[in-house]
């Protein structure tokens, strides 16, 4: 049985001595692995580089994304252990939106 489709917000915070091109590497990778796990993504924002609240793998600074998309709901959990594999995002959150404005 297929599961539900759902919105979801995930940012994620990427190391901060990364070139522009790896960068953007890292970004299409994010959208490759909900396209693979059967979402789309709705966009995507750049926040930019801002300070941390608190020191992650000895950074202080970190580049800030959101991306909004849609995903089945028995695959949000293998999203996150495929990102969370790669040391470049120093962290992400996936968060459901709810959907009502």
């Amino acid at each position: 049985m297929a599961s539900e489709m759902r919105t979801y917000e995930v940012v994620y915070i990427l190391r901060p001595d990364l070139e522009e091109a790896q960068r953007r590497e890292k970004m299409k990778k994010v959208e490759a692995l909900i396209a693979q796990e059967g979402g789309q993504v709705r966009s995507t924002e750049e926040w930019g580089q801002r300070i941390l609240a608190y020191e992650i793998a000895h950074f202080r600074e970190g580049y800030y994304v959101l991306v909004t998309f849609t995903l089945p709901a028995d695959r949000v959990e293998s999203f996150q252990q495929r990102l969370g594999m790669d040391d470049a995002f120093l962290r992400y959150q996936v968060v459901r939106v709810d959907g009502k404005t």
